[in-house]
């Protein structure tokens, strides 16, 4: 079994290597009204003013929630690359940023009306704790807004690659292969009720949403290759994949040059009893 320092330590190696590899990948894709993932998550937490992010990356969703004026911002990572790069954003001068573990959160009790989390959650183990740790930040009626992974819409270029990804890794020694990340009962709203519930909040408001990742081919390839699957993959797996994949989707380019591609996002959001 997988320990969880050792998760923690393959998460900070691939992201001090990609730093903003969440942002890049999902930053440009959107919802069918047009808005993207992060700002679904701002949305959930409109008008709260106290406000952290739970694996904030390199700050574009607190970038995103600073635009609200009067807010009190914070946000923890694993990653001092990802840090570095979210403390250079000007609107974030004022937000407190902090390396750390969601398990052991460095803030006081009653600290946050709102916490939020994109693509996060998914990833962290002892799950229980984490969800106690938001609790005891959060005041009371105080909201945990998330957004996690769906897998492929299914009929485009995500699926494909999926599939072909699938067999890489397969065929990859052990060594070569990403540690089990997070707690499954985090991909469904039954498992994440049962998660939080005894943290006490209220069921799980669960949205299921398409984002659509269309575009040139090179752009969808550096979009899904941000997968952390390809972390441990030599040079020579990856081109291999590339190469089978850039194949695989010749059939379902249009004749502009853009690729369909799309990826289910669940949006999850419970409230503090």
């Amino acid at each position: 079994m997988t320990t969880i320092a050792a998760q923690e330590a393959f998460l900070q190696a691939f992201h001090a290597e990609r730093p903003a590899v969440t942002a890049e990948a999902f930053g440009g894709g959107r919802a069918p009204d047009g808005r993207s993932s992060y700002q679904l998550l701002c949305d959930r937490v409109a008008g709260r003013r106290r406000v952290l992010d739970l694996g904030c990356g390199d700050g574009l969703l607190l970038e995103l929630l600073a635009r609200e004026e009067g807010r009190r911002l914070a946000g923890l990572d694993l990653s001092p690359q990802s840090l570095a790069l979210a403390r250079r954003r000007p609107a974030l001068s004022g937000a407190a940023l902090a390396k750390g573990r969601a398990q052991t959160l460095p803030f006081a009790d009653d600290s946050f009306d709102a916490c939020v989390s994109h693509m996060a959650l998914m990833l962290m183990g002892e799950i229980e704790q984490v969800a106690a740790e938001v609790a005891r930040v959060l005041s009371p009626g105080g909201v945990l807004a998330c957004v996690l992974g769906g897998g492929a819409v299914g009929g485009e270029a995500y699926e494909r690659f999926l599939g072909l990804l699938r067999r890489t890794v397969e065929e990859a020694p052990a060594s070569r292969r990403i540690p089990a990340l997070g707690d499954r009962r985090t991909r469904s709203r039954e498992g994440l009720d049962e998660v939080l519930a005894p943290a006490g909040f209220a069921a799980v408001d669960w949205e299921t949403v398409p984002l659509d990742l269309s575009g040139p081919v090179a752009q969808v390839w550096a979009a899904v290759s941000g997968l952390y699957d390809l972390g441990p993959l030599d040079r020579a797996a990856v081109e291999r994949l590339r190469t089978a994949f850039l194949a695989e989707v010749r059939d379902i380019t249009a004749p502009d040059g853009i690729v369909p591609c799309a990826f289910r996002i669940h949006v999850a959001t419970a409230r503090m009893r």
